[in-house]
């Protein structure tokens, strides 16, 4: 996964939620665009649940799957 892969995925109108799995298996939830930031060679996700963020390495990413639509 690249950074112009992800900003393409972000910028998609309308834009569709999604899922980020990593390898260790751990997966987070993109459902508002502007969350994230994509840098040089990582991505920065702040989280919907408070005051929490993350960063997450592009090598690190294992799929991006969308989200069924609720």
């Amino acid at each position: 996964m690249t950074g112009e892969e992800l900003r393409e995925i972000l910028a998609r109108e309308p834009f569709e939620p999604f899922r980020i799995r990593l390898g260790s298996g751990d997966s987070y939830e993109i459902r508002d665009p502007q969350s994230v930031a994509v840098m040089r060679s990582r991505l920065f996700l702040a989280l919907a649940n408070g005051d929490r963020w993350v960063f997450i390495p592009f090598l690190h990413i294992a799929a991006v799957e969308a989200l069924s639509a609720a």
